[in-house]
């Protein structure tokens, strides 16, 4: 692996399809999305290859930094690759690769994330889907049928 790019994953105790819907349903992402502690107020998704997306992170400072790209690849409900840009960051967008797989214990979501300008971008983006990671995690076991937010429509 190139010194820009990262790799990580996570088993999230809900099935497949409920992850991958989390990932891609624009009005569930909004409900998970961003590392603490940021939220999502805005999230647009047209799931398809060559269809785009924008995600907003709103900071506890009110400044929203808009994440966008191109999706390339779009295995439902298997794996996802997109461009991502930061609103932030003049550089050339970088590659994500997320993969979505069966596990015993649910979905093992595994992410590779490629191409990025340098180390100091690629770390600030690894607490970054920790978090994220943590977040979706945490949503998809409450909101699961038999998580304690089963009430709560998404």
């Amino acid at each position: 692996m190139k010194a820009t790019e990262l790799s990580t994953s996570r088993v999230v105790k809900a099935d497949r399809q409920r992850v991958f819907d989390a990932w891609t349903t624009p009005e569930l992402v909004k409900q998970w999305w961003g590392p603490p502690p940021y939220t999502c107020p805005s999230a647009e998704i047209d799931l398809r290859v060559g269809g785009s997306y924008r995600l907003a992170n709103l900071g506890l400072d009110g400044e929203i930094i808009w994440i966008s790209g191109i999706f390339t690849r779009v295995e439902i409900p298997a794996a996802l690759s997109y461009t991502w840009k930061l609103s932030t960051h003049s550089d050339e967008p970088s590659l994500l690769h997320v993969s979505f797989h069966d596990h015993p214990e649910g979905t093992e979501v595994r992410i590779h994330h490629e191409r990025f300008a340098d180390v100091a971008v690629r770390d600030e983006h690894a607490l970054g889907w920790q978090g994220c990671l943590d977040r979706l995690s945490g949503f998809v076991a409450d909101s699961s049928p038999a998580g304690p937010s089963a009430a709560r429509p998404c």
